[in-house]
């Protein structure tokens, strides 16, 4: 497939996990990447696979949480390609905790790198895709919206996600601009193994124990998750805003 040919893409956290398979397919369908994580050098590695394998992709670091950061990186970004079409982000963490020993740093963090992301990275975006009147952000939220013990920080994050994309759906929608958003269930990713590792398990054990509540009975893959973010960016999707899709395996 070619949906994404002389498209140009930006994808925050993009150094590993679902941002590198996103990034990794939005390549390969064509688009010019941007990759942007903490540092440049975290996404060398996928950069250099990309490229090697003929496709196009520049590594830019920004902490996405700092506006000026933010600001600098979108104007880098559109001055190399000229326009950005597709912005997908996807910039998270934890810092997962029970309420009563999560400290205020804890939850700070969490929400500025997972939500106020979203706020900063789309309002600096969203002045070219207005100006060239079309263009698709897809913004990264998780089943853990819907509540997760020990997640109060990344659970509110990532619900204010679903809210801020039918919100910024309905303001940017009269220039052409569709915002959606992405709920995956558990995803083997670094930051799930991490989460295995702190609770004293293998990741292969946690990975097992989780899929016996998942009706598909395993967890998910980060190129099952970069497979419907690029359906959404696409014009497949093209009367499509406003949403938050559940990638979940069945999980409820």
């Amino acid at each position: 497939m070619s949906r994404f040919m002389g498209s140009y893409a930006l994808v925050t956290g993009a150094a590993r996990g679902i941002g590198a398979a996103t990034a990794r397919r939005l390549a390969a369908e064509g688009a010019a990447v941007a990759c942007v994580d903490v540092t440049a050098d975290r996404c060398a590695a996928i950069v250099e696979e990309i490229t090697v394998t003929g496709g196009t992709a520049a590594a830019y670091g920004c902490d996405v949480s700092d506006a000026a950061q933010v600001e600098r990186a979108v104007a880098d970004v559109a001055a190399r390609f000229g326009r950005i079409d597709v912005l997908v982000n996807n910039a998270g963490m934890t810092r997962d905790n029970l309420l009563f020993k999560m400290s205020e740093d804890d939850w700070d963090k969490v929400v500025d790198v997972n939500l106020k992301s979203v706020f900063l990275m789309t309002r600096a975006v969203q002045r070219h895709m207005v100006e060239q009147r079309s263009g698709a952000v897809v913004n990264l939220s998780s089943r853990s919206a819907l509540g997760n013990r020990g997640q109060a920080n990344y659970a509110a994050a990532k619900a204010g996600i679903q809210g801020i994309t039918a919100a910024l759906a309905v303001e940017l929608g009269p220039f052409g601009v569709r915002v959606n958003a992405v709920a995956p269930g558990y995803v083997a990713t670094a930051m799930t193994e991490a989460t295995a590792v702190r609770t004293g398990a293998t990741p292969e054990e946690h990975q097992a124990a989780a899929a016996q509540s998942i009706p598909l009975r395993r967890v998910g893959q980060p190129n099952e998750i970069a497979s419907v973010v690029a359906f959404l960016a696409s014009d497949d999707a093209s009367y499509v805003t406003g949403q938050t899709l559940y990638v979940t395996g069945g999980a409820r």
